[in-house]
């Protein structure tokens, strides 16, 4: 099927030109509680190509992408390429060039890459059935999905890479009753979880979690207007924030003058809080992007992208970092944020909201804004803990940055490796 497109492509007149070959098989199971109620076995190959061509100066470069079914014939692959090089010319961007062969050798594997498809679907099942659960709280349903994937990129330049990864997928929906004068209530809370192989004490620790968020929901109190007040994210919420700093990291984003970061720029001056240091790794244990290579090719290595505040290299898609100047850049996958100095017992101290349940929480990686809708928060103030819910949080992480304080503790969630507790003064908190 290859052979066949390079064929084509070698006759079209195409200046330039990728191929993404992704191939995975998968298993999926559905359970209704802890009964089976469905599975089935998947296969998937996609090939999907992109054409460059240049304008008649030699200054701009269009491209076109199109999928090809691996069935298809001579005559459908070529007409599938006329129509991408006829595409081509009506996006117009500054000239770039596609990555090409450097020798750098990419990274080992982490040995995910043996695992079958079936002994890492085992792990989640068995990681499920040990779930502990209560007469009021419960597993409603569960879905898993486990794939293993092999990706191969090819480039008219000359490179050919492969990679071989895990990826999986648990959606669990949790129940949680309660039964008082007024009857029986009863709530759902949902929760997705994305990784390679299966961490199984991990995923126990977390859907027990969230059965005890749901006992707790079932009595929280509606929250009061706090005024400005400190808040600790203690779930994937945190995510957003350190979100925002990759972001702005991006070769896409200065480009565009969207942020000015760029090595030797502070990126927040604490007046009483942590110095952030966070780096681009290849590896992390669990994750679903553990890929040698990124999707052009480029290999992924070990980078500081921010160290004690400042930026010290900034990441991004080849076109984009050629076009601020950047060589040998890759486009992340895996990251990893060093730990604080304080224990989470000293970042939960005094008064504060923990918040573990959102509705939806946002940062703007552009303007910094962050806007949340509280669904679960433990109020901790003089000495008394209090299940509130309702309610939101604003305020504007480029100021609130200057006390964030974050745990030496740390949790990863899928290719995020971050501080299990991230502490922020003066949010402003408005009564549910």
């Amino acid at each position: 099927m290859i052979d066949k497109i390079r064929q084509v492509l070698a006759a079209s007149g195409a200046d330039a030109w990728e191929i993404r070959d992704h191939q995975e098989t998968g298993w999926e199971f559905y359970l209704i509680g802890h009964r089976l109620d469905q599975h089935r076995v998947k296969k998937i190959h996609d090939v999907n190509l992109t054409v460059y061509r240049r304008t008649d100066d030699g200054k701009m470069l269009g491209n076109a992408s199109g999928s090809i079914h691996v069935t298809s014939t001579d005559e459908e692959i070529k007409k599938v390429v006329e129509t991408l090089m006829e595409r081509a010319l009506l996006a117009r961007n500054p000239l770039y060039t596609l990555n090409q062969p450097d020798g750098e050798k990419a990274v080992a594997e982490t040995g995910d890459d043996e695992l079958s498809c079936e002994e890492n679907a085992k792990a989640f099942l068995l990681a499920i059935r040990d779930v502990p659960e209560t007469k009021t709280e419960d597993l409603n349903s569960v879905e898993i999905f486990t794939s293993m994937c092999n990706d191969r990129y090819m480039n008219s330049e000359g490179v050919d890479v492969s990679s071989r990864y895990p990826s999986s997928m648990v959606e669990a929906v949790v129940n949680a009753r309660q039964t008082d004068g007024a009857g029986e209530k009863e709530i759902e809370l949902y929760r997705m979880y994305h990784s390679g192989t299966c961490d199984q004490e991990g995923i126990k620790k977390q859907l027990q979690q969230v059965m005890e968020y749901g006992r707790d929901k079932l009595r929280a109190v509606q929250t009061p207007a706090l005024g400005a007040f400190p808040v600790i994210f203690s779930t994937d919420a945190a995510l957003e924030i350190y979100h925002f700093f990759l972001d702005r990291l991006s070769a896409g984003y200065i480009y565009r003058r969207y942020s000015d970061w760029t090595p030797g720029k502070m990126v927040m001056e604490n007046e009483k809080g942590e110095k952030l240091t966070m780096k681009a790794v290849p590896m992390l244990p669990n994750s679903s992007r553990n890929t040698r290579y990124d999707r052009e090719g480029a290999p992924i290595r070990e980078m500081v992208l921010i160290e004690n505040n400042t930026v010290r290299n900034n990441w991004g898609s080849r076109q984009q970092s050629q076009y601020i100047g950047l060589d040998q850049s890759f486009i992340v996958s895996n990251v990893e944020v060093a730990k604080g100095s304080q224990s989470s017992g000293t970042i939960r101290s005094g008064d504060y909201l923990e918040i573990v349940e959102f509705s939806d929480f946002q940062v703007d990686s552009i303007t910094g804004d962050i806007a949340g809708e509280i669904r679960l928060g433990y109020l901790h103030r003089d000495g008394k803990t209090v299940p509130v819910s309702g309610g939101s949080v604003s305020g504007n992480l480029a100021e609130l940055s200057r006390t964030m304080q974050f745990s030496r503790e740390r949790t990863q969630y899928n290719n995020f490796l971050i501080p299990s507790l991230t502490r922020l003064e003066g949010v402003s908190i408005t009564q549910g």
